[in-house]
C-alpha cells in the first residue's frame, strides 16, 4: 500500500499498468529483473517507483541525453529528488551535481554509459548508498541487437563494483536471442523476466505505396493539422529537400540529422519538445532521446533496415496511450539503397544477418495479413490475433477481383515495348505520358504506348501492376535493379485477348482517408474551445519553469480536464496524471481556467467516473475517508461554509461531496441544509419550468440570481 500511495502521491497514477506491480515488487525485493515493455507502456516507472521505496539512491544508465533531462525535468516536478551527469553539462554543474550526491539528497541520478569507466566516479559511487542499477535501453549491450554500443559493455565492470546491488534492466525491442545476451553480459542468470506485450493497441499501422510522396505527406499532415509529427527518411539530403517543401506547403517543419552542427540540432530538439515546431523531417538520429509522449504521427519516408528498428521509431507515437498514426512509404526500389551499405560489411556473419533483417522488413510491407500480427509474431508473440482491425491491412477494403482487361493489356504491352528492361516506376511513367529527360532521352515519348493511361493515377497504376505480378502476368528480376518482364502467361492474354480479373484495391477511394477514423485522438469526447485553452495555459507555465509542455500535463490530463470541469481540488486530484505535488503546483491555474470556461458558456461539471480518489483505500462499495468525514460533519448538523473552513476545501468541493453522499444514501438528513423558503420556492419553480434538472437553464432563467451550489443544493431537495 505504501508503494501505491507514492504512486499517487508523485505520479498522479491511481492503479498499475499491466505488469508494473508485479514488477516493481520484485525490484523492491532486491531481485535482479530484466523487463522487455514496449515504448509508451511504463518501462520507466518500473525503476522511479521503487527508487522512492529505496533507501539510497538509484543509478540509471542512460545512452540518450536528451531524455536524461527530459526525464529528470518531469521527476522535480513531481517532487522527486534527480539530476544527470553527462557531456551537456559544464565542468561547474558536474561538481554541483557530485555534491548532491555526496550529500545524499539525491534519490535517482542519470549517466551516460561512457561515464562508467571516467576518472573519479568509482570513488563517487564508494561515498554513496545505491539501492538500486537501472540499466536503460538495456538492447545496446547485445552485438545481436539492432543498436548495439560499444560503451555498452563497461557495465559488466560497473555490475562487478556494485555487487549485491540489484538490477534491473529495460529495453523495449529485443528477441529471444538479444534477451539471452543481455542476461549473460551483465551477470544475471538468476534474474526475473518480465515480457510484456509489444501491441501497442493505439497505433494505427499502414504501408502506402511510394508515389507521390510528399503530396501524401502534406495529406497526412493535414488530417493532424498542429500535432506532433515525425518524418523519417534515409539520407540528411532528403531530410533537407522534404523540410523546405512542408515549409513551402504552410506548415512549421524543420530538419535534424547528425550533419547538422551540434547547437542546431539541440535547438530543433529543444523547439520541437516546447510545441513550437510540430513537424521533424529526420534520419534515424532523432528521436532516442525523445520522451515526447504526445508524438501523433510518425512517417517513414523510406524503407527501414530492420523490423526492430522500425518498431522503436514507430513506438515514439503516442507514448501517452492515446491514438497515434505509422505510415511507412513503400517501394521495393529502395531495398538497394540498404543493400549497397550492408555490402560494405566485410563480416560474412554480420552480412547474412543484415541481409535477412532487410527481408523480415521487405515481408511486412508487402504481405496483406495483418500488420500488427507480423510485428508481434516477429517479437515472439505467435498467439498474437491474426487481425487487429487497427492496420491498413484490417481495416481497408479488400483488394477484390475486378475486371481489368483493357488496362491489363495497356501496361503488360509498355512493358514489351520499352524492352522489358525497366521497372515499374518507368512503365508508369510512360503510360502517363511523362516528358522526363531519361523518357525523352530514350525516346520512349514516340513510342505508341506514350500517353494511353494519362487519365489514370500513378498510385492505380502502381496497384495495377502490382496485382498483374501477383496474378503471374508479369515477372519481376532479381538484382540491384530489378526490372519488369511479361510472362508466357502475360503473352498468352495478350493475344487471346481474354478477359483479366485483378485483385485491386481502390487506392484512389481509400489512401487518401486511409488515416483511422475509428479511433478519435481521446476515448472522452472533452470540450475543444476548453482544451486549446489548457493547452495555452500549460504552455505558458511550461515556459515560465523552462520545461516541455508534457512535463506540466500530458494531453489525456488535459482531455479529463476538459471533460470532467472539475470544480475543486479533490475533483481535480482524482484526474489522470495529478498528483499531490502537481496539484499544489499547478492545480489553482488550472481550475481557474476550467471555472472560467464553465461559467462564460454554462458548462456542467461531470463526476470522475472510474476514479480511486488519492484518499480512497480503493476497497469496493466503501466511501473515501474524506468523504466519510463530510458525512460526519453533515450528520452533526454543520452548514456547508463552516464544513469546508473546517476541512480546508472550497465550497464547491464539499457541495460535491454531499451530492455523492445523498447519491449513496438517500436517508441522509440534510434538511438542516435547505435554503429560506422564498429562495427554495424560487429555484424550485425555475426547475420545475424548465423541465429538467439543466442547471445551466435554471441558472439563466433565474437571471444569474443565485449561484451554481446554490441550485445544486436545491436539486438535491427535488424529486421528480
Amino acid at each position: 500500500m505504501f508503494v501505491l500511495e507514492l504512486l499517487k502521491t508523485h505520479f498522479g497514477f491511481d492503479a498499475y499498468r499491466p505488469l508494473q506491480k508485479d514488477i516493481i515488487d520484485t525490484v523492491v525485493s532486491g531481485k535482479d529483473t530484466l523487463v522487455l515493455m514496449p515504448t509508451g507502456g511504463g518501462k520507466s516507472l518500473c525503476y522511479q517507483l521503487p527508487a522512492l521505496a529505496l533507501p539510497g539512491m538509484t543509478l540509471v544508465v542512460s545512452p540518450l541525453i536528451a531524455l536524461m533531462k527530459d526525464q529528470v525535468d518531469a521527476l522535480c516536478a513531481n517532487g522527486i529528488s534527480a539530476a544527470f551527469i553527462n557531456s551537456s553539462l559544464t565542468t561547474k554543474e558536474q561538481e554541483a551535481v557530485t555534491s548532491r550526491v555526496r550529500s545524499g539528497d539525491l534519490k535517482i541520478l542519470y549517466i551516460a554509459p561512457e561515464r562508467v569507466d571516467s576518472y573519479g566516479f568509482s570513488d563517487l559511487l564508494d561515498s554513496v548508498e545505491i539501492s538500486l542499477l537501472a540499466i536503460d535501453e538495456a538492447h545496446c549491450i547485445s552485438q545481436w541487437g539492432h543498436d548495439f554500443r560499444p560503451d555498452y559493455r563497461n557495465l559488466g565492470m560497473l555490475r562487478r563494483k556494485l555487487a549485491g546491488t540489484p538490477v534491473v534492466a529495460l529495453t523495449a525491442t529485443a528477441t529471444p536471442r538479444v534477451r539471452q545476451d543481455i542476461l549473460q553480459q551483465l551477470m544475471m542468470p538468476k534474474a526475473e523476466v518480465f515480457i510484456s506485450s509489444f501491441n501497442r493497441e493505439n497505433l494505427h499501422y499502414s504501408v502506402r505505396p511510394k508515389f507521390n510522396a510528399v503530396s501524401q505527406l502534406v495529406e497526412l499532415l493535414e488530417s493532424q493539422k498542429g500535432e506532433s509529427t515525425i518524418v523519417y527518411c534515409f539520407s540528411r539530403k532528403n531530410t533537407e529537400e522534404i523540410a523546405q517543401a512542408l515549409v513551402r506547403a504552410g506548415f512549421k517543419a524543420a530538419a535534424y540529422h547528425a550533419g547538422l552542427p551540434k547547437q542546431q540540432r539541440m535547438q530543433v530538439q529543444d523547439q520541437f519538445a516546447r510545441d513550437e515546431i510540430p513537424v521533424i523531417v529526420a534520419t534515424i538520429a532523432f528521436g532516442m532521446g525523445i520522451d515526447k509522449p504526445d508524438v501523433r504521427l510518425v512517417v517513414h519516408m523510406d524503407l527501414p533496415k530492420t523490423i526492430e528498428g522500425y518498431y522503436q521509431e514507430t513506438g515514439r507515437a503516442g507514448r501517452d496511450g492515446l491514438p497515434s498514426e505509422c505510415v511507412l512509404f513503400y517501394t521495393y526500389a529502395d531495398k538497394r539503397k540498404q543493400e549497397f551499405f550492408i555490402n560494405q560489411l566485410s563480416d560474412p556473419q554480420e552480412h547474412a544477418l543484415a541481409t535477412r533483417k532487410l527481408e523480415d522488413v521487405i515481408m511486412y510491407c508487402q504481405s496483406d495479413v495483418c500488420r500488427r500480427f507480423i510485428l508481434l509474431a516477429y517479437f515472439g508473440e505467435l498467439d498474437a490475433d491474426t487481425s487487429c482491425e487497427a492496420c491498413d491491412n484490417c481495416t481497408e477494403p479488400s483488394a477484390v477481383p475486378i475486371e481489368a482487361t483493357e488496362i491489363s493489356q495497356k501496361i503488360l504491352s509498355a512493358v514489351l515495348r520499352t524492352g522489358e528492361r525497366f521497372g515499374a516506376a518507368h512503365v508508369c511513367d510512360v503510360l502517363r505520358g511523362s516528358k522526363k529527360k531519361r523518357i525523352l532521352e530514350l525516346g520512349h515519348d514516340g513510342l505508341s504506348v506514350h500517353g494511353i493511361a494519362k487519365n489514370v493515377s500513378a498510385g492505380l497504376l502502381r496497384e495495377y501492376t502490382q496485382a498483374l505480378k501477383k496474378c503471374g502476368y508479369l515477372n519481376q528480376s532479381e538484382g540491384e535493379y530489378p526490372v519488369l518482364e511479361v510472362s508466357p502467361k502475360g503473352r498468352l492474354v495478350l493475344m487471346s485477348k481474354e478477359e483479366i480479373l485483378l485483385p485491386v484495391r481502390q487506392v484512389e477511394k481509400s489512401r487518401s482517408s486511409s488515416v483511422s477514423k475509428s479511433k478519435t485522438k481521446s476515448n472522452l469526447d472533452y470540450d475543444q474551445v476548453l482544451f486549446e485553452k489548457l493547452r495555452a495555459l500549460r504552455k505558458e507555465i511550461a515556459d515560465q519553469q523552462n520545461v516541455p509542455p508534457f512535463v506540466i500535463f500530458g494531453d489525456k490530463t488535459l482531455h479529463e480536464m476538459a471533460y470532467y470541469l472539475p470544480s475543486g481540488p479533490e475533483a481535480f486530484s482524482n484526474l489522470f496524471g495529478v498528483g499531490r505535488k502537481k496539484l499544489e503546483a499547478f492545480g489553482e491555474e488550472f481550475l481557474a481556467c476550467v471555472s472560467a470556461e464553465v461559467l462564460e458558456r454554462g458548462l456542467e461539471e461531470k463526476p470522475v467516473t472510474g476514479k480511486v480518489p488519492q484518499h480512497q483505500s480503493g476497497e469496493a462499495g466503501k466511501l473515501s475517508s474524506t468523504l466519510e468525514q463530510t458525512k460526519v460533519h453533515v450528520s452533526e448538523k454543520m452548514s456547508i461554509d463552516k464544513i469546508a473552513e473546517l476541512r480546508g476545501l472550497s465550497v464547491g468541493t464539499i457541495m460535491q461531496h454531499i451530492e455523492k453522499l445523498v447519491h449513496e444514501d438517500e436517508a441522509l438528513d440534510i434538511e438542516h441544509l435547505r435554503p429560506g423558503k422564498d429562495s427554495f420556492d424560487e429555484m424550485e419553480e425555475a426547475f420545475r419550468s424548465v423541465k429538467g434538472s439543466s442547471l445551466t437553464a435554471v441558472f439563466r432563467r433565474l437571471g444569474e440570481k443565485y449561484s451554481y451550489d446554490d441550485l445544486r443544493l436545491v436539486r438535491m431537495f427535488l424529486v421528480d
